[in-house]
């Protein structure tokens, strides 16, 4: 996830100019179902659902002092597991390392650093944990043909139980490449969506897209592939006009809805517009 600087000038004028409707060639097909917006500064980078159906956002106003202090100037796309809030970190260009976060239900925050492999970006654009609580997954700015897994910190008795070192236990490699990957959130045990910021039309045919990842199993702790396909393009509406950014992506699995972010141009962008999918058979 790159890093956004937002000026919060003038008075928001963003307004949604249809619903419309999400479709794909195959299964699934998305059919669109509402937007809402959230303030950008405060939850702009990501989202996650809770057992309770509430949100979690994120925003670079999210990040603690303390953290701040530290170094981490940038957060991700977060996620909720076993009550546990996962935070994906980052730290400046010059950074030989990134972190993960993971608070407690109890509130306690126990941070996790990995230090970068070789050719490993600085980026972490966002954390997701499989539906068995054992793998986090991650990713890189940039094109990539690879997700990250590292085993979930405190969910994975692997893991030091009061934060520590974190190392990456194996990858996940995608059939074909990515760009900009600002989210991805499990939907079963073998399937992913992607939020993708790559506004090229090179890699696939829609601009901003939201990509599905098959695996052929359940993360186990071994390399696997999986197979990308993309879905359709995420909306840009806007009164605005200028360039759109993809932010996060989650998947709540107890109301089957999903949930994608858009921060629209300009002054615009004080609020991020937050698009709904519920899955349709047809």
């Amino acid at each position: 996830m790159r890093r956004h600087l937002l000026t919060a000038a003038g008075m928001l004028g963003a307004l949604t100019l249809g619903a419309g409707t999400a479709t794909a060639a195959g299964d699934p097909r998305w059919a669109e179902t509402g937007t809402a917006y959230t303030d950008t500064l405060g939850g702009g980078q990501g989202l996650a659902s809770r057992a309770d159906g509430s949100l979690l956002y994120r925003g670079l106003a999210s990040i603690p002092l303390d953290l701040r202090i530290k170094g981490w100037n940038h957060i991700g796309d977060p996620d909720v597991a076993r009550g546990h809030v996962f935070d994906a970190y980052q730290g400046p260009d010059t950074a030989t390392s990134k972190m993960f976060a993971v608070t407690t239900p109890a509130g306690k925050r126990y941070e996790y650093v990995h230090r970068l492999n070789p050719g490993e970006k600085l980026n972490n654009s966002f954390a997701t944990v499989s539906p068995d609580g054992q793998w986090l997954v991650s990713g890189e700015w940039g094109e990539q043909k690879r997700l990250q897994v590292f085993p979930a910190p405190l969910l994975n008795p692997a893991t030091p139980p009061t934060g520590g070192e974190l190392t990456e236990a194996w990858q996940i490699t995608l059939d074909k490449p990515v760009r900009d990957i600002q989210g991805c959130d499990f939907v079963t045990e073998t399937r992913l969506v992607c939020a993708s910021n790559d506004a090229s039309g090179t890699l696939f045919p829609e601009i901003r897209p939201l990509l599905q990842v098959d695996l052929p199993r359940k993360v186990d702790g071994q390399p696997v592939t999986g197979a990308v396909k993309s879905l359709f393009a995420l909306p840009q509406r806007s009164v605005c006009t200028g360039t759109f950014e993809t932010e996060g992506v989650d998947y709540d699995v107890h109301s089957g809805t999903l949930r994608t972010q858009m921060i629209p141009p300009g002054v615009c962008g004080v609020a991020t517009a937050v698009h709904s999918y519920q899955q349709v058979t047809d």
